[in-house]
């Protein structure tokens, strides 16, 4: 006999059987039924985007980014789909509110006396209850209320043509549905091309002002609204954020880029600069690198970010992606004058503002006299009361598996790279820094790198693009609320600021070190330890940024800012919107830790001062 086929369940049991997992157990759907068929819920909520038609529009992306879709290209499949999970999660939710979403067939101008830049046309209709009407008046002002760079939107209703080729709306009976059109304004007119940017920019107007008209629907209804409209997106990762976060992480974890531009031989090197008479640039000696950067190159952008489905997500990988970018170019220039140009990229110029700070701190706090470089702390203790410390995060939290490495190859001093923190053979560090040194280290650079790693993608842990500034920020803080503060650190600091820019301004290594040790009355070694970290590689703008993330930090504290978002990973200044919105989905943790210095006695009053508003010249403790 001939084994018996089985036959494959038909789409819609197969999604009764979907929802009954999720509405059962929690069970999130991801239900493919080929044919570019889908229907995604990463959770039982009071509505779903549904998109008919192609793949290659807006529309399918406007839909597909948001926790709740279904994508059909035959209407049947979609009618029926659509009213299955209509009956069975208006049920659950008490309401719920179809968005049927697609495009007009054109771009029509609107107007003929707008020879440039004419609005673009959004079209909607709705039911005839009250919440389906609030749900369009929001959307309709969401949509308003945003401009998509180089074209305005005007909200209309579906003229009776194309209200007749929407058919969502009449097919679902009593069902609640807004339907949505609007002109593909992101396409080069005449051709299949589109601009990637206004694309982007449309996608992300539809899915805000959709979320926005789904609050207004629950509130009309009389149900419970979420906190932030924003709360209704996704709370889940799909694979293809996973496995691109993966593989970018991949590239990231091939190199350390500071330890790639840190010169292996500083002690020879202020040696031979003091043999000179300060007059010759000392020879810079660097780690050969480990890859070859064209070949990271060609597997950082292999790998694609087009269909994450999650157009915040989408923005932070790409941009961390330019910044590997920026950073791999720069380890091929090493040495080289396009270095300095590429660190310019990276971590900006110095603008007047924080130069003329710069210069107020060191002109109003004394140079510190030469008797400071007394004999102090050495690598082994350092390390040691750094284990310590260490120890005591991980007893709260055990996944706090860091390291502590003595090298002979590093500048005095400790360096964080990953989950290790390396101490320098040079290490001569005076016993009041220690708590303040290792607070800065630990207590910011690794605790941030540890609580980004329980967030479930890389990023977090190595950081988002340009987070080195509000980090740099967040530690000096941290120095200053353990009372380590002290003048001569202020004005090394302020010293690093007046020589980056003096480097970017074209000055040559002896010149900038003239300019700190006679204009600024840093002592010898202590101008040469700031040129060195200055033009190492040939020229980092890196050190401006401690200065600049300090005032930051100042600014959000006296603005009634919060510092808990801070700790959940390596974030900038500029990403505090963006983390607020991942919070508001659920999609990040609250940190495994907060750093142990907030807790403490004497931290609590220098931080209610901070929060008050002060200076940076105020953290100074006589």
């Amino acid at each position: 006999m001939k084994p018996k086929l089985v036959e494959p369940a038909p789409p819609l049991a197969q999604i009764e059987s979907d929802l009954d997992a999720l509405l059962r157990d929690g069970k999130p759907i991801r239900r493919d039924f080929g044919n570019g068929n889908r229907l995604h819920m990463d959770r039982p909520l009071p509505f779903l985007c549904v998109h008919v038609g192609s793949h290659q529009d807006a529309a399918f992306h406007a839909a597909s980014a948001n926790a709740s879709y279904l994508i059909a290209t035959d209407i049947g499949l979609a009618r029926e789909a659509a009213r299955l999970v209509v009956r069975r999660l208006r049920d659950h939710c008490g309401a719920f509110l179809m968005l049927d979403i697609g495009e007009l067939a054109e771009d029509r101008f609107l107007t003929e006396d707008v020879p440039f830049l004419p609005p673009f046309e959004i079209a909607l209709a709705c039911g005839d209850t009250a919440a389906e009407k609030a749900a369009l008046k929001r959307f309709a002002t969401a949509a308003s209320a945003r401009e998509a760079k180089y074209r305005t939107p005007r909200v209309d209703e579906l003229n009776p043509t194309t209200r007749a080729e929407a058919r969502l709306l009449d097919d679902l009976g009593d069902a609640a549905c807004l339907t949505v059109r609007f002109a593909p304004i992101y396409r080069v007119p005449g051709t299949k091309r589109v601009y990637p940017e206004l694309h982007d920019l449309v996608v992300a107007n539809m899915v805000d002002s959709a979320l926005q008209a789904v609050s207004a629907f629950l509130k009309a209804s009389r149900l419970e609204q979420p906190a932030t409209h924003r709360s209704l997106g996704r709370r889940a990762y799909i694979d293809a954020v996973v496995r691109a976060d993966r593989a970018i992480d991949n590239v990231a974890s091939t190199f350390d880029f500071l330890l790639a531009v840190t010169p292996i031989n500083a002690e020879p090197a202020w040696l031979e600069f003091q043999a000179g008479a300060f007059e010759r640039v000392p020879v810079l000696l660097y780690r050969p690198l480990e890859f070859e950067v064209a070949g990271q190159k060609r597997k950082l952008y292999s790998v694609s970010l087009d269909h994450l489905e999650d157009p915040l997500l989408t923005t932070l990988l790409s941009q961390k992606q330019q910044e590997l970018d920026l950073q791999l170019s720069m380890l091929a220039a090493r040495e080289t004058p396009r270095f300095v140009e590429l660190g310019r990229a990276l971590y900006g110029s110095v603008e007047p503002s924080l130069a003329a700070r710069a210069r107020t701190i060191l002109e109003r706090l004394p140079p510190v006299a030469s008797a400071a470089r007394q004999t102090g702390l050495g690598a082994d203790a350092v390390a040691a009361a750094a284990r310590d410390m260490i120890a005591g995060y991980r007893a709260a939290y055990p996944d706090f598996d860091a390291s502590v490495e003595i090298r002979g190859d590093l500048p005095a001093g400790l360096l964080v790279s990953r989950n290790r923190l390396l101490v320098s053979r040079d290490t001569n560090l005076p016993p009041e820094r220690l708590t303040a040194l290792l607070s800065h280290e630990i207590g910011v650079h690794l605790l941030t790198y540890f609580n980004g790693d329980a967030q479930g993608l890389a990023i977090f842990r190595n950081g988002l693009a340009g987070y080195e500034g509000m980090q740099e920020g967040l530690a000096v803080l941290a120095e200053y609320l353990v009372g380590g503060m002290t003048a001569a650190r202020l004005r090394l600091i302020a010293a690093r600021v007046i020589a980056c820019q003096a480097m970017l301004e074209g000055a040559t290594f002896e010149e900038t070190f003239r300019i700190l040790h006679r204009d600024f009355g840093l002592d010898d070694r202590g101008a040469f330890n700031v040129v060195l970290r200055v033009y190492r590689g040939g020229g980092l703008a890196k050190d401006a940024i401690y200065l600049r993330g300090m005032v930051q930090v100042l600014d959000h504290l006296k603005d009634g800012g919060s510092l808990t978002p801070f700790w959940i990973g390596k974030i900038s200044a500029a990403h505090f919107g963006a983390i607020q919105e991942l919070n508001a989905r659920g999609l990040l943790r609250a940190p495994r830790l907060e750093p142990a210095f907030l807790s403490s006695d004497a931290a609590r009053p220098r931080l209610k001062k901070a929060m008050a508003g002060i200076d940076p010249i105020d953290m100074v403790e006589t």
